[in-house]
């Protein structure tokens, strides 16, 4: 079925009526849907699979968050203003400021809102800063597991008795000029169930599943590793192409250099931001792993055999113990550990010498590297540890374009849809126009942050 989706004109009659339709149930959606009940919408929410799942449930499932009482109540001062600005800052100001105000605005809120009346007991990462952020601002569940995220707010949605049902792809917009009559939804038999509807938030992800589309708008990591979810098709896109609204930035998209190989288990990145590195299968550094994680994925995928290897030590192996990643990746053999460099060299089958030299040559904390990394963390020291890594696509940062206050979907000549909105993967996010624009979270950042605008918004009539 990828890429089969239609729009079609309208019906005479439906099999169900709704005020609010959400086309996907994973962390957007369902944000999307306890934001629109509590706005007093009646809400019908449809999934694909079987199960709400999604890209949140392969993330770390970190909501990155400004002006929180999480925050607070450990010392750290942050506040919307300053979110913005890191995010302008990482995607070189590429992102339309509305867009990001918006968000940043929202992420505090929606944070708190889903703590405080839906119970989910948020923590701050405290100990390690990511790429391009000036606060600790990070917000997780206890697992650091983004499938505890997608688990929790479905109890949420039963809880909140807002029917979901699961097994129903959206593959029809019935629509006339900017306005959305209803939705056709294929059944696993091959059956079409249609519902008209109000309003429809698209919350159906993005396009990196769709191999077609990755080639056509971002070549340079086709030859990745997928780790998104398959169900990323790219609908929302394939729609606007059908109805004239408009799309931003399809080029943008989510990367990581950091992913176990052949495993396919994330590593989370403070293995590298509290002073590890990567090497190639020689042993030897190859650039500036502060960039961030997302240009990694190219990096690595660069180097011969498109793979590379993560060196840190047993007190950064500590830290990234909180993550159920990392854990698993070591139950299954992913994390090689040695009491010395020249054992490590073994175990990696590196030349002789390479990785000590690499190791020797690394700056003191304080210093800068011939690659211009600066230093802030202690040297490393043994037990050495090691994972071999590829890189991967995560997720696509570009989609439909939205006006920031409502989420409503803009047309192609710089109008509104009257009842059409996007959310997520489905939006175009805050991430720039390529891979180096992404700051970490920015994915669910947009999932909840405009899920939560999309919810709470009121169709045109």
């Amino acid at each position: 079925m990828t890429g089969q989706v239609e729009v079609a004109a309208p019906l005479a009659s439906y099999d169900l009526e709704v005020g609010t339709l959400i086309v996907g149930a994973g962390a957007c959606g369902m944000v999307a849907a306890l934001a629109a009940q509590e706005a007093g919408e009646d809400v019908l929410l449809i999934e694909a699979d079987p199960l709400p799942s999604g890209s949140t449930a392969l993330s770390a499932g970190l909501i990155p968050a400004a002006g929180t009482e999480f925050q607070r109540n450990l010392g750290i001062e942050d506040d919307p203003a300053l979110f913005a600005k890191d995010i302008q800052a990482k995607a070189h100001d590429e992102n339309e400021q509305a867009l990001v105000d918006a968000l940043a605005h929202t992420s505090g809120k929606v944070v708190q809102w889903l703590a405080d009346r839906h119970g989910l007991p948020f923590s701050v990462v405290a100990d390690f800063d990511y790429p391009g952020h000036s606060r600790r601002r990070m917000h997780g569940l206890p697992t650091r597991a983004g499938r505890e995220l997608v688990d929790a707010l479905r109890v949420c949605i039963e809880a909140s008795e807002i029917p979901l049902i699961c097994d129903r792809r959206a593959v029809t917009l019935f629509a006339r000029g900017e306005r959305i009559d209803g939705v056709g939804m294929e059944l696993p038999d091959g059956s079409v169930e249609t519902v008209k509807a109000a309003r429809v938030i698209l919350a159906c992800n993005g396009f990196g599943g769709n191999r077609a589309m990755v080639h056509a708008h971002m070549p340079e990591i086709e030859d990745g590793l997928w780790f998104g979810h398959d169900g990323n098709r790219g609908e929302a896109v394939l729609w606007a192409e059908k109805l004239g609204a408009a799309t931003r930035h399809l080029g943008a998209y989510q990367g990581h250099g950091n992913v176990a190989h052949p495993h396919g288990i994330l590593i989370t990145w403070a293995v590298i931001g509290e002073g590890g590195v990567q090497v190639n299968r020689d042993g030897k550094r190859f650039w500036n792993e502060s960039q961030g994680y997302s240009e990694a994925a190219r990096a690595v995928l660069a180097q011969p055999g498109g793979t590379a290897w993560a060196i840190f030590d047993s007190r950064i192996a500590d830290i990234a113990r909180q993550f159920e990643d990392f854990k698993q990746a070591e139950r299954q053999g992913a994390v090689l550990m040695a009491d010395s460099l020249e054992a490590l060299e073994d175990l990696c089958r590196f030349p002789a010498g390479n990785l000590r030299a690499e190791i020797s040559d690394l700056p003191g904390d304080g210093g800068v590297d011939r690659f211009g990394r600066a230093w802030n963390a202690p040297a490393l020291t043994a037990p050495f540890c090691a994972v071999k890594v590829t890189g991967a696509l995560f997720h696509t940062q570009g989609g439909l374009d939205v006006d920031p206050g409502t989420a409503r979907v803009r047309t192609t000549d710089g109008g509104l849809f009257d009842n059409l909105y996007a959310a997520g993967g489905a939006a175009c996010g805050v991430s720039g126009k390529g891979d180096s624009g992404y700051l970490s979270g920015n994915g669910l950042l947009a999932a909840v942050g405009l899920g939560y605008i999309a919810g709470r918004a009121q169709s045109s009539s």
